[in-house]
C-alpha cells in the first residue's frame, strides 16, 4: 500500500465534498479545472491527486462525477461503517452525536464516555453512556479505531492518550487545544 500524505488525503477529502455537491445539482461530468477552482488548487495537483491511485476521466472530456465519487469514498475508506467512540456527553458531544452526517459517511457511534458521574447512565438513542473508566476496555473490545474528542481543554490530552493505548488510530478533537499524539493517529 502506497504512503500517502495528509495534504493529499484532505485534498482528495475536499474534492469528494464538491463532487456531492455536483452529483446534488444534477451535473454528470466535471473537469480537473473545475475541481481545482471550486477547492482552490490547481487542475496539474488534481490531476496529480488522482493518479496515484490509478486512471480517471478520459482526456478532453473530464470525469464522471459519481464514478469518481465512488472512487474516491473507496479510496478515503468510506465505503465500509466504522465504529467512533464519542468522549464527552456535554453540550457539544450530544451535538455531535446527533449529527446525522456522521452515519451517512459511514461514521456509527458505538459508545459514549463521560467522567460525570451525574452524566453516565443517561440513554442516547438506545446507547448509554459510559464511566470513561470503562474507555479503555470497551475500546479495545469493541476494536474501534476512530473516537471523538468533546471534553475540556485541560482533559484532551490525557484522553488521546488513553485512547491511542486501547488501538484508536484517528481522533476528531473538539476540545480547544492541540493534541500530541503519534505519527500515523
Amino acid at each position: 500500500m502506497k504512503k500517502v500524505s495528509g495534504p493529499t488525503i484532505g485534498r482528495l477529502s475536499l474534492y469528494l465534498r464538491l463532487l456531492v455537491e455536483l452529483r446534488d445539482a444534477g451535473v454528470s461530468t466535471v473537469s480537473s479545472e473545475e475541481l481545482a477552482g471550486r477547492s482552490g488548487t490547481t487542475a496539474a495537483q488534481v490531476r496529480k491527486d488522482l493518479s496515484l491511485f490509478g486512471t480517471f476521466g478520459k482526456r478532453g472530456l473530464g470525469y464522471e462525477v459519481e464514478e469518481l465519487e465512488s472512487r474516491l469514498r473507496g479510496i478515503l475508506g468510506l465505503g465500509r461503517r466504522w465504529g467512533v467512540a464519542l468522549v464527552g456527553a456535554g453540550r457539544i458531544g450530544a451535538a455531535l452525536f446527533g449529527y446525522e452526517n456522521f452515519r451517512r459517511q459511514g461514521f456509527h457511534i458505538e459508545a459514549v464516555f463521560d467522567a460525570d458521574p451525574s452524566k453516565v447512565g443517561e440513554q442516547w438513542n438506545g446507547l448509554e453512556v459510559q464511566a470513561d473508566e470503562r474507555m479503555e476496555e470497551v475500546v479495545s473490545e469493541a476494536g474501534i479505531e476512530i473516537a471523538v474528542i468533546a471534553v475540556p481543554a485541560r482533559s484532551a490530552q490525557g484522553v488521546a492518550d488513553r485512547l491511542v493505548a486501547a488501538g484508536v488510530r484517528g481522533i476528531l478533537n473538539f476540545a480547544p487545544t492541540r493534541l500530541e499524539v503519534p505519527s500515523g493517529v
